[in-house]
């Protein structure tokens, strides 16, 4: 069988090859992700306006919090399934295929309902105006409406790259993308549906590529797919999910915790606008970070199914590797942000005060890029291979330890300088402690690698 055979090649194929391979997919959608995401606030801000822009930027913790809930099932299903497989226990797998698709339904559902009862006070407490609000609830309306359709495409493109199909999850994205663009083109330019076009070009191209994804789940010839029994939730099978979820869980709900703190200071300290210059430099950043997170994603499999064969050589070849091409990513985004914030300011507004704040905040945002990356491998390395308590507090370090108290103190010394700058001092001082807690385990892993070899070299005997 094919799809086993590429299953199989984790453990076999060269970790270089393997990680092209797996990654070049995932970055591929991660970019094409990003950009949409910068053509959609283009769009808003050209032809809605500034204001708009800002109104968008208060939605960021609702969807890094929806986010969090589908992260907790979909990447949580995702690594398990990768350590089952390469375990060769495919029962268990499939079972894990059946169970992600029942929380999916679950957890969407039940965020939508709870979010669109307490919509308006919610988007307060994020952060919005009264000239903001507006925008941000005719957007969040729609997204939640259809949560469950984003919850199972997200957490089913993770299952595709853990059952060995980068391909098709690359596909699915790239879908997606080209939909959402052309839709926009349509809702917002040609119909003048303003900000609601964006949020229904979103939920009608994630249900289209949705159909697709389901599609290639229910062909029986795959190894993993679709059938009756396997969707009832198991305790134990919940369990795992949930135990490696968490991980994720925690970093994008703290990242929504992060950005109401961040909206709410920029507000206090630099009015509307500087959220929305705010949300222009987390555009641009986003690009460089999806591109990381795709490169994550192709490491996931290899790593999860080297672990669980307890081949320790590949998986730590393949940290090596990550952690290089990571940091090339983020140095070259590092270039870009601060020899040409002009020009990408001026690609989401012509406001001249918009321009001007978002140049800042571009050039302070992406100030430390090249310290980023290897954090960003090392945290989700730990996730992979099922070290969820590590991958918790790196996850959490950047955001609550550093960044959180940062936004709370240097503000009252240095004004909206203050809530700028503690984005890169949060980026250098937690890449420092990824990198000492790395240090740390790679003596245990290289240990582990010897006993391995010299074990293999007794049965040879």
């Amino acid at each position: 069988m094919d799809n086993k055979k590429a299953t199989l090649e984790l453990g076999s194929k060269p970790v270089g090859q393997l990680l092209w391979q797996y990654a070049l997919p995932a970055i591929i959608a991660m970019t094409a992700s990003s950009l949409y995401n910068i053509i959609d606030r283009i769009f808003i801000g050209q032809v809605v306006g500034p204001l708009a822009i800002s109104g968008l930027a208060i939605t960021f913790p609702f969807m890094n919090l929806s986010g969090a809930f589908g992260a907790a099932v979909g990447v949580g299903a995702s690594t398990v399934i990768s350590v089952k497989l390469g375990q060769k226990d495919y029962d268990t797998a499939e079972n894990l295929l059946g169970n992600t698709v029942t929380l999916n339904l679950i957890v969407g559902f039940l965020f939508a309902v709870v979010c669109l009862i307490f919509l308006d006070p919610i988007l307060r407490f994020f952060g919005a105006s009264d000239a903001t609000l507006p925008y941000a609830r005719d957007f969040m309306q729609v997204i939640l409406a259809g949560n469950m359709v984003t919850h199972m495409y997200f957490g089913m493109n993770a299952v595709l790259r853990a059952a060995s199909k980068p391909r098709q999850a690359m596909y699915a994205t790239i879908f997606t993308v080209a939909m959402n663009i052309l839709l926009d083109i349509i809702f917002i330019w040609w119909w003048h549906w303003g900000i609601r076009g964006a949020a229904f070009a979103t939920m009608l191209s994630q249900t289209l590529a949705l159909i697709y994804q389901m599609r290639l789940f229910s062909d029986k010839k795959e190894l993993l797919h679709l059938k009756r029994g396997i969707y009832r939730l198991k305790a134990d099978l919940v369990k795992n999910i949930v135990g490696i979820g968490i991980s994720p869980f925690l970093m994008n709900a703290c990242a929504c915790i992060i950005v109401i703190f961040m909206n709410n200071q920029l507000v206090s300290y630099g009015g509307d606008l500087s959220v929305g210059a705010y949300g222009i430099s987390n555009g641009v950043a986003t690009v460089f970070i999806m591109v990381v997170i795709g490169l994550n994603q192709g490491m996931q499999p290899i790593a999860g199914y080297n672990y669980g064969s307890l081949q320790i050589d590949r998986l730590l070849h393949v940290l090596k590797l990550s952690i290089l091409a990571a940091t090339a990513i983020m140095t070259t985004g590092w270039a870009i942000g601060m020899l040409i914030p002009d020009l990408l300011a001026r690609m989401f507004t012509t406001d001249a005060t918009l321009i001007e704040m978002s140049i800042k905040a571009i050039r302070i945002n992406m100030l430390l890029f090249p310290v980023i990356g290897s954090q960003m491998v090392i945290t989700n390395f730990f996730q992979c291979i099922g070290k969820v308590k590590i991958s918790i507090f790196l996850s959490l370090s950047r955001q609550l330890l550093f960044l959180l108290p940062c936004l709370l103190i240097l503000p009252r010394f240095w004004d909206i300088d203050g809530v700028w700058y503690s984005l890169p001092v949060s980026d250098g001082t937690a890449a420092v402690v990824a990198l000492a807690i790395m240090t740390i385990y790679m003596r245990k892993f290289n240990k582990q690698y010897k006993e391995t070899q010299h074990g293999a070299t007794e049965d040879n005997h």
